[in-house]
């Protein structure tokens, strides 16, 4: 019998100590409201700035392509342009002629008057320069609108890095999401000796099911896209500003007038440059779109516990 007694008041003085620490249903349902509802307000707001650099990444995915574009039809061009020059050089040589300097082959000025051949020869020389003068005009006229493409790509990469570098789950929200977990295990706890002592706990019971779903979210992944996508856009910053300086100084007269081979460089390498800033552009609009669905997943969970508490 003594035994008995004993068992039975070590058993009343556990109970004692454990109920001690378990909160009331109300100030657990208080509790749970407080450290939970809120959450949903700062990931939407994630989800929409993500949504933004995606568009904006988007756009300039599409300035990159459009320079790239324009620089390849500018390669093609140029090509034509050099043809002509070599069947003007050919006409120079077979008629023993001397029809231009080296700065008039680039301006077209050419003193037919002084020309002493046929008819059929001029017309063909002014055929010759009347090309070559159409097929200039396209080619400038195109690494411009390289030049403007390139620095489109750029200026909505730099704006992309810096929505992609603040767009993240800070230090504050995770702790938020902490306490709410806390909070939500603290109300099963509360949840079940509330249900010993005879309490309706069927509200309570949803709303610890339903935010309970916290403890199974991961948000590494917002902040690792967010990452990538903020480094791909530094990148492709930094692509996209060394091809436009590139393309505006094959552009200019003093390099169409001067080195042949280095204007041929230039806008190749304005080319290959454009490439790497759309790719880098391409790279990051793709980790905004896959933080939005990161986001989500969270934000789903956020919005239903929200409900419940409401």
């Amino acid at each position: 019998m003594m035994w008995r007694g004993f068992i039975a008041f070590s058993t009343l003085l556990l109970c004692g100590t454990a109920n001690a620490d378990v909160l009331p249903l109300y100030d657990a349902l208080r509790a749970t409201y407080t450290a939970c509802v809120g959450i949903d307000d700062e990931l939407a707001d994630l989800k929409t700035m993500a949504g933004i650099n995606t568009a904006v990444t988007g756009v300039g995915t599409a300035a990159g392509v459009g320079a790239t574009v324009t620089g390849f039809v500018k390669a093609e061009k140029d090509k034509q342009i050099e043809v002509t020059l070599s069947k003007l050089r050919e006409l120079e040589q077979q008629n023993n002629l001397s029809i231009s300097t080296a700065s008039e082959y680039e301006t077209w000025v050419v003193d037919f008057e002084t020309l002493s051949t046929d008819n059929a020869i001029l017309t063909q020389i002014q055929n010759a320069v009347n090309e070559r003068n159409k097929l200039l005009t396209q080619s400038i006229k195109l690494g411009n609108w390289r030049t403007g493409l390139l620095a489109a790509n750029t200026a909505t990469n730099v704006a992309g890095a810096a929505i992609a570098g603040t767009n993240r789950v800070d230090a504050d929200l995770q702790t938020q999401i902490d306490n709410c977990i806390t909070a939500v295990t603290n109300l099963q706890n509360s949840i079940a000796q509330a249900r010993i002592d005879g309490q309706d706990v069927t509200e309570a019971e949803q709303i610890a099911t339903t935010c309970n779903e916290y403890k199974y979210v991961d948000i590494t992944p917002i902040n690792n896209r967010g990452r990538n996508s903020m480094i791909s856009s530094i990148v492709g910053a930094a692509t996209g500003l060394a091809g436009t300086v590139t393309s505006a100084v094959a552009n200019t007269e003093k390099t169409r007038s001067g080195d042949e081979q280095r204007e041929k460089n230039l806008n190749t390498a304005s080319n290959v440059l454009s490439i790497g800033a759309t790719t880098s552009s391409a790279v990051a609009t793709v980790f905004n779109a896959t933080q939005i669905a990161a986001i989500k997943k969270v934000a789903d969970v956020a919005s239903a516990c929200t409900g419940v508490l409401r």
